[in-house]
């Protein structure tokens, strides 16, 4: 059972458990990253990340917003736009994503997929996203479904995004803020403060340590053969 022919030695790294905590643990505020997929004047799915970003201050956290009001169209400009920039410096900063969209035609609004485009998988050699954590909710107009934070979920996996296992889906959301734009209570909302919770926790608990969950065998593999054919070039002639 120890026999590994197709495993390249020089690539491959036994679990180290000391790798899981850090020498030099991070003091400041856990920095969390709040989008939201509606532009209308009562926005719930805006309404839902103020409240989140309420709890999560409360809970010791640091959390931004961006604004998507101007936010191109995604390749429609080049990178460099204000909007755009503002964005991946935003994503730069945080530790960990809320993302919380409208349920529309049974999917995510187009507003929420374009922010989460613009968002490269890499950017000057640095994976932005990778290793960082993400929550997601979604709003309801009618019933409770879960279409919206399914397909979200697959957008932070792919993204290498640690999207932690609790989730919040707000039914009937017309119903469950009041003309302030503030949240009744409501399971809903009990809900949304878990979700917030375990956020935060797992944001302190991966925050100093992101790169090497994510360090990939495969990726090691590929950049050893790279700088072998690299180093080797002059040898062949």
């Amino acid at each position: 059972m120890t026999d590994l022919p197709n495993i390249d030695a020089d690539c491959f790294r036994p679990v180290d458990p000391s790798g899981l905590a850090s020498e030099t643990p991070a003091t400041h505020p856990p920095r969390i990253l709040m989008l939201y997929g509606s532009l209308r004047e009562r926005s719930y799915s805006r309404f839902a990340a103020e409240e989140a970003a309420r709890i999560l201050t409360a809970l010791g956290a640091e959390a931004r917003f961006f604004d998507p009001r101007g936010l191109p169209l995604v390749d429609a400009v080049e990178a460099d736009h204000p909007k755009v920039a503002e964005l991946r410096e935003l994503v730069g900063w945080c530790e960990g994503m809320v993302w919380s969209s409208p349920e529309r035609h049974g999917a995510m609004s187009g507003l929420m997929k374009s922010q989460i485009d613009w968002i490269p998988l890499s950017l000057g050699g640095i994976r932005p996203t990778q290793g960082k954590t993400l929550a997601v909710m979604q709003i309801c107009g009618g019933s409770q479904s879960f279409n919206t934070v399914n397909q979200l979920r697959i957008l932070g996996r792919w993204m290498r995004l640690l999207t932690i296992p609790n989730q919040s889906s707000v039914a009937r959301a017309w119903d469950e803020f009041d003309e302030a734009g503030r949240m009744r209570p409501s399971p809903y909302y009990d809900r949304i403060v878990d979700v917030m919770e375990e956020l935060l926790r797992f944001t302190l608990l991966t925050r100093d340590i992101r790169d090497h969950l994510v360090d990939r065998y495969s990726e090691r593999v590929e950049s050893h053969a790279a700088l072998s054919g690299r180093v080797n070039q002059g040898k062949a002639v």
